[in-house]
């Protein structure tokens, strides 16, 4: 483990009186690659340090040196912070800091659900965190694992989880909070979480403003984006109604595990704040699901006017065909009678040939079928 140093730490160069700021952590970029300065150095460990009474001492060089060191120094705690570590390098740290090959896999392979978990003295917490992207105006998920032990702390991220950096230095510029432990840090990222929860809230309420104004503007593309945003609001729920369970979790064992009063109500103002989040992305939920039973009658109901207009004009063609039709059948009359007797048969056939009135016999039986044909379709409407 003596090359450990230049595996996995990110070298950080310190003068012995001088508090420098942490390293600090890099977030992926939306490609999933990682940022310009990490790729350089490789290093999956972002930032490492001894801390004592809430001041920040120097960086271990291996995890040997940061147990030997807490060993020696009593009060001294270690803050990892590693970004999508490979199984080798945690499982090199969870040798020194007595970790589960069940946590240690967890935190290897990602994809968990938020969860609290407890390994005798040390906790494990998975965090689902979340970030609004304008541009594309969709929900980004990402992952943060945390190892709390009674004097160290292991941060794991993965995907789009946000930088913890702002978390250190918030810690390091209040040496009173960080004193008071890994309970504290674990505060920390998680007021961190659920701040970051509120530029995603602000997001999907306007995309949901955007999607009402499409339904009652008629938008035919609109049923999509609210299947899709349907998506994206299951999906930040599953991340954030389990972490109720996980602040009640914390919140039940104060008392058993001696967790300190200040830090008693700094948790409980996150579950506050948790709890307020829970209730708008279910309220999203529900909003959805009106705006797609109201788009559903609108667009219904414009396809009955359709369907009533087509009638309509169908009923309309209908009578016009009737018209033409009766003015046909009147017109064939007379000349079906004048077809009969304009072909020239001889006189014993057609006796009435050579009658006087035979020609005003036959216009006066042209005229009265016409009438008679004409009566009959006004008297049925048809003209």
């Amino acid at each position: 483990m003596s090359d450990w140093r230049s595996r996995v730490l990110r070298p950080v160069r310190r003068a012995a009186t001088a508090q420098a700021e942490p390293a600090p952590e890099q977030s992926m970029d939306p490609r999933g690659r990682r940022p310009s300065g990490e790729r350089e150095l490789g290093a999956q460990v972002l930032d490492a340090a001894l801390y004592r009474d809430g001041r920040r001492l120097d960086s271990p060089s291996s995890p040997a040196d940061v147990r030997a060191r807490l060993r020696k120094e009593p009060g001294t705690m270690a803050w990892i912070g590693l970004y999508q570590p490979d199984e080798a390098h945690l499982a090199e740290l969870g040798e020194e800091f007595g970790l589960h090959e069940l946590a240690i896999e967890d935190a290897v392979v990602a994809h968990q659900r938020p969860k609290l978990e407890r390994y005798g003295d040390t906790l494990f917490v998975v965090l689902r965190a979340a970030r609004y992207d304008d541009a594309a105006e969709e929900v980004e998920f990402g992952e943060i694992h945390l190892f709390c032990g009674p004097d160290f702390v292991l941060t794991v991220r993965h995907g789009n989880a946000p930088p913890l950096h702002p978390v250190r230095a918030r810690m390091e510029a209040d040496p009173g909070l960080l004193a008071r432990g890994s309970e504290a840090v674990l505060y920390a990222v998680l007021d961190h979480v659920v701040d970051g929860y509120a530029p995603v809230i602000a997001g999907l309420q306007n995309d949901i403003d955007e999607i009402e104004t499409q339904v009652f503007g008629g938008d035919p593309g609109v049923s999509r984006r609210i299947y899709e945003l349907s998506r994206e609001v299951i999906e930040f729920q599953r991340a954030t109604r389990p972490l109720l369970a996980i602040l009640d979790g914390l919140t039940a064992g104060f008392d058993k595990y001696g967790t300190e009063e200040e830090l008693q109500r700094y948790l409980r103002d996150v579950a506050d704040h948790a709890t307020t989040v829970a209730e708008r992305v279910d309220g999203f939920r529900q909003m959805l699901a009106d705006i797609l039973t109201v788009n559903a009658t609108l667009v219904t109901q414009a396809q009955n006017e359709e369907i009533k207009h087509m009638t309509e004009a169908s009923l309309a063609q209908n009578e016009e065909i009737k018209k033409i039709s009766s003015w046909a059948a009147i017109l064939f009359a007379p000349t079906l009678i004048g077809t009969v007797y304009g072909m020239n048969f001889e006189a014993p056939g057609m006796p009435e040939l050579r009658w006087t009135y035979g020609y005003p016999f036959a216009l006066g039986l042209m005229a009265l079928t016409c009438l008679s044909l004409y009566l009959i379709f006004k008297r049925r409407d048809w003209l």
